[in-house]
């Protein structure tokens, strides 16, 4: 059964470990192997997170009402979703060793996901959670108590990050359900996650409360079809 912790209770804010640079190396060496396959990775993560949490599919419109998980793997709107998350992963992973860049990147994932998607913290947690379990099981060989450390930093790093932004943007009671809904409703408009084409491509004017976040892509399996340098509407 789905749990509910930090749903509807406050959520004790964390302090991420200094990473060492020896495991920012084991971290990027793991990560180049689990990234070489990172749409089938991605879409791992995601549907194991749908299936532990699907309250979590609320806030995506295009499968929201999916249950079977073949279904989910052929989503062709989640293995897009996929390669946005990995992508974002992949930026934070290369850039470890520039904490302001990081720290850059990661306040905008949470901006955008605080004031557009209106989406609760604690998911952050367990997507992340997520995440170290698929990579911690499909590269098992890779993956040594050395680097399950490593990553365990890591995944704490991009929560506290991220929910880092969401406490400036909102308060400090943003973690109760009902006190941050207040806040962000009163901020921005409701947003889902959206996959459908970027407004910026169109000459269509952004929604209030949208982060438009670039990132740079690179020649990349996860960056097939996006363009260097494109701008991502998180």
């Amino acid at each position: 059964m789905e749990k509910v912790q930090g749903e509807m209770e406050i959520e004790r804010w964390e302090r991420s470990e200094e990473i060492s640079d020896a495991e920012k190396k084991v971290i990027q060496e793991t990560w180049s192997r689990v990234y070489a396959n990172c749409e089938d990775v991605g879409v791992s993560i995601l549907i194991r997170f749908f299936v532990s949490f699907p309250s979590a599919k609320q806030y995506f419109s295009q499968f929201k009402h999916m249950e079977d998980p073949l279904e989910m793997e052929r989503s062709l709107q989640l293995r897009k979703h996929a390669r946005r998350v990995m992508g974002a992963i992949n930026t934070v992973v290369e850039n470890l060793n520039d904490s302001e860049k990081v720290s850059s990147v990661l306040a905008l994932v949470g901006k955008a996901h605080a004031l557009k998607h209106k989406v609760e913290p604690i998911y952050f947690k367990k997507l992340t959670g997520v995440m170290l379990e698929v990579i911690a099981e499909e590269y098992a060989n890779d993956f040594t108590p050395e680097a399950h450390g490593a990553w365990t930093k890591m995944k704490t790093l991009i929560y506290t990050h991220v929910t880092a932004a969401y406490k400036e943007e909102l308060g400090a009671d943003l973690l109760s359900k009902n006190s941050w809904k207040w806040k962000v409703g009163a901020t921005a408009s409701s947003a889902p996650h959206s996959t459908s084409a970027n407004p910026s491509r169109t000459g269509t004017a952004a929604s209030p409360g949208t982060v438009l976040v670039q990132w740079a892509f690179l020649k990349h399996p996860c960056a097939g079809k996006v363009k260097n340098k494109e701008k991502i509407l998180l």
